[in-house]
């Protein structure tokens, strides 16, 4: 309690402050002014007077009541209102120092009396065991006196009764009554009906004459008197529809496991208690929460400890580590093939040079000669097998190049001698010495007129790739696609790379790769092309590949046939998958489809969380950011391709153009041909449908001819690209520039009634035309903007006038015109803009 003045202490009591201090010096207290301090001990005393004073005893009170009334309103049928009110009254008793003490004494007595009555009890059973002892040990030496009269007894003889019991007196009678008593309860009521149906079932015999049977008054005995022969606890009654279930005694401690993040209905899951209880508890603690509200680990961890329930913190990435625990596996390493990317500019030749290799023509096959997909094929030449990645080369496909430097072993960057080092060349050194990976510079096309290839080496050891003549380590190769140049030295260098490399593999080991490419095949569904990395792949594995898994159904290898396995360094398509993974996912072969479904439901959930992380346009800090802004120009698009790594590279390309005031959204894209699904959301969204390779069904043209939609079929990636541009510059619309016609300076100035000042001039530049408008200017500063009224030379009114020619010029509302003047004539074009 505070301490007060006695001012304020009069304030409280509603008293005069000078009657208080006349009440405060009777009771003995030094206080003499308003201004001085109370204490607690003071005011029990300044009490303790005024109590005696008005004749009470100073005694603390010996009984609290505390009285509690709730109301509460229940609605019945009929919108009636009930109110209910509950009263509740407490008494509390302060017992007196005489009390407690009776209180003591009479639980001492009765206590001891507790203990003399179970001592006496002791003394009893004790006794009676004695007595027990002596009865069987009295039968005892009577039925061995029995035996040794028969066994002494001579045949023919007859048969001498055995001696019987003694009687037993009255007070053994008198005990014995009890026990009987007590022993007849113990028979149940199964006992008395099987009894009653064994006399049913015999009602010929006849009654016995009763067999006199000591009975043992230890405990065991009669425990047994009250069963029959044979059964097997039969005397005892069932307890029939009895539940297992005991109801703790205790509050039960359970062990809670906490990742990274955890929702609040997860944690209460795993606290065995309502979502409720948990939502209560952290509302006391001053966070109110939702049921489905994100928590993270130190406010969970808290939250468990506080109601009392152990935590154990483990990874976010646990399943992931136990996935790569499993994967670990000791064997016998080989060594394996190299894997080769072909990496390189635009129409440098990289594919040719690879057909070459395989003597196939590949190149043929793909839209304007350019590579559009990542094509994975393995060759056996003289020495050794080799696999091939062939990266498309122009600018959209960044993402490819870089998935194809980190799946391989060796780069083969193919330059072309008559062109140089070209932006893709740059991008794919950048590549390699990030992913790590030799290079072998193959010089293509050396056989043209125009091959440089010193320029060549001049412009690669500007990127740090020295030639091994120049004492570097990048061996140069000059080759050429078309008659089969070097080819035989390009392979040699590659394998010797490799063997600087020392490849090993496993291929006892279980198969794991890299997705080079995938697709959607309509009779097939989901195929990828896997990258064998190391031990092998075989068909009927259950293999984990990213966010998708599945069992191996079919495996083929670049040629379209059908293989039972592949081992490290071996390209093969697979089907039986879920999906179709990206391109660069991870694939591992797992030991059962539970694992696997586990880990890729893990992964999805992950990836569904980065996604709704990213989607963040619509927080409210965003829509600060972006208040007073114009909106964008939008062009929707919905892409569908063949292969998935087209469709992430035109995605990319077409979310990269645009600028403040347009952009493309993809709104919908994926692997396989155009759908009504498809058709129907390009209709929602206002959408252009483009087709890479792929056509639509008769479900989405028929959506497309009613609803007038834009669709477009595409198969080489320029043409999307243009396309997309020139729509996105049709949005920006056109900006409005002036171009100066003529200029005429002012020499003199007349009067007119008519015109008002007529200003006589000379032109000076371009030519001067009367219906356009006009500035003027004095001292190269804009003093007015119009129009003129009138333009005539001599007497006529002409509609221009050339330059180096007199005219007179009115200057339609404004006569302040002067000499020395210039009066500039323009006008408005406009210009359309461009990204």
């Amino acid at each position: 309690m505070t301490q007060v003045t006695v001012k304020e202490l009069a304030q409280v009591v509603d008293t005069p402050v000078e009657r208080l201090l006349q009440q405060m010096r009777e009771a003995g207290l030094p206080h003499s002014s308003a201004d001085q301090v109370v204490t607690d001990s003071e005011k029990q005393a300044l009490l303790a007077h005024l109590k005696s004073s008005h004749g009470d005893r100073l005694e603390e009170p010996r009984k609290i009541t505390l009285q509690r009334k709730t109301t509460t309103k229940l609605k019945v049928a009929g919108s009636k209102t009930i109110s209910v009110e509950v009263r509740k009254k407490k008494t509390y008793v302060k017992r007196s120092p005489d009390e407690l003490e009776a209180d003591k004494q009479r639980e001492l007595e009765a206590q001891r009396a507790a203990e003399e009555a179970a001592k006496a009890q002791a003394e009893e059973e004790s006794r009676q065991r004695a007595e027990a002892e002596a009865r069987r040990q009295a039968e005892e030496q009577a039925r061995a006196a029995a035996e040794a009269a028969l066994a002494t007894q001579a045949p023919g003889q007859p048969a001498v009764a055995a001696a019987p019991a003694a009687a037993p007196s009255a007070d053994e009678r008198k005990r014995e009554e009890p026990r009987r008593v007590e022993k007849t309860e113990k028979r149940t009521d199964d006992d008395e009906r099987r009894d009653r149906k064994h006399a049913q079932h015999r009602p010929s015999l006849k009654a016995k004459a009763p067999v006199a049977r000591t009975v043992r008054a230890d405990d065991d005995d009669a425990e047994a008197f009250g069963r029959r022969g044979g059964g097997r606890g039969k005397g005892k009654p069932k307890k029939r529809n009895q539940h297992g279930f005991q109801s703790p005694t205790g509050p039960v401690v359970r062990e809670v496991t906490l990742s990274e993040t955890i929702t609040v209905a997860e944690l209460a899951q795993q606290m065995s208690v309502k979502a409720a209880e948990v939502i209560k508890f952290m509302f006391k603690m001053g966070s109110p929460v939702t049921i489905n509200q994100v928590l993270d680990r130190e406010t969970a961890q808290l939250v468990a400890e506080e109601m009392g329930h152990k935590v154990k913190l483990v990874s976010e990435n646990a399943l992931e580590e136990q996935l790569a625990e499993s994967l670990k596996f000791e064997g016998e390493a080989e060594s394996r093939a190299p894997v080769v990317t072909v990496m390189g500019h635009v129409d440098h030749g990289k594919t040719s040079l690879l057909d070459y290799i395989r003597r196939t023509k590949v190149a043929t096959g793909e839209a304007g000669g350019i590579t559009q997909h990542i094509g994975a094929y393995h060759v056996e030449t003289d020495r050794g097998m080799i696999t091939f990645l062939d990266t498309p080369g122009h600018a959209a496909f960044t993402q490819m190049r870089a998935r194809g430097a980190q799946a391989t072993d060796v780069v083969i960057l193919v330059v072309a001698a008559d062109d140089g080092v070209m932006p893709q060349t740059q991008e794919a050194v950048q590549h390699a010495k990030a992913a790590g990976v030799p290079i072998v510079v193959a010089v293509n096309k050396i056989d043209k007129p125009d091959a440089n290839p010193d320029n060549i080496k001049n412009g690669l050891a500007a990127l740090d790739v020295i030639p091994e003549e120049w004492g570097g380590d990048a061996p140069f190769v000059h080759v050429s696609a078309k008659v089969g140049t070097g080819i035989d030295e390009l392979l040699e260098a590659v394998l010797l790379q490799a063997e600087v490399l020392e490849l090993k593999a496993t291929p006892s080991a279980p198969g794991r790769g890299v997705v080079v490419e995938s697709r959607l095949d309509k009779g097939r569904g989901p195929v990828a092309t896997v990258l064998v990395q190391d031990g092998t792949l075989r068909q009927g594995d259950m293999v984990l590949v990213g966010v998708n898994y599945g069992r191996v159904r079919a495996m083929l290898d670049e040629n379209g046939k059908p293989i039972k396995e592949a081992g490290p360094s071996i390209p093969v398509e697979i089907l039986g998958l879920d999906g179709t993974p990206d391109a660069g996912d991870e694939l591992t072969v797992v030991a059962d489809e539970k694992k696997a479904r586990e880990v890729a439901l893990f992964r999805q959930g992950k990836f569904r969380e980065v996604k709704l992380a990213r989607a963040h346009a619509g927080k409210l800090e965003n829509i600060f950011e972006t208040m007073g802004q114009e909106e964008k120009k939008t062009l929707n698009v919905v892409l569908k391709t063949d292969v998935r790594g087209s469709l992430e590279a035109l995605q990319g390309s077409l979310e990269g153009l645009g600028n403040e005031e347009v952009q493309v959204r993809v709104v919908g894209g994926g692997v396989g041909g155009i759908t009504e699904s498809d058709a129907n959301l390009a209709l929602a969204s206002s959408a252009v449908i483009f087709g890479f390779n792929v056509r639509a069904d008769a479900g989405a043209r028929k959506i497309v001819e009613q609803e007038g939609l834009d669709l477009r079929y595409y198969n080489v990636i320029y043409d999307i690209i243009e396309d997309v541009k020139k729509a996105l510059t049709g949005m920006l619309g056109s900006d409005v520039r002036e171009n100066i016609l003529g200029v005429a300076e002012v020499r003199d100035v007349f009067r007119s009634p008519k015109f008002g000042a007529i200003a006589g001039c000379m032109v000076v530049e371009g030519n001067v035309y009367r219906n356009r408008p006009i500035r003027v200017l004095r001292d190269d500063v804009v003093i007015f903007e119009g129009e003129l009224e009138s333009l005539r030379r001599f007497k006529d009114d002409v509609a221009e006038v050339r330059n180096g020619m007199e005219c007179g010029i009115g200057v339609k509302s404004y006569n302040d015109v002067k000499v020395g003047d210039k009066i500039e004539v323009f006008e408005k074009v406009q210009v359309a803009r461009s990204l």
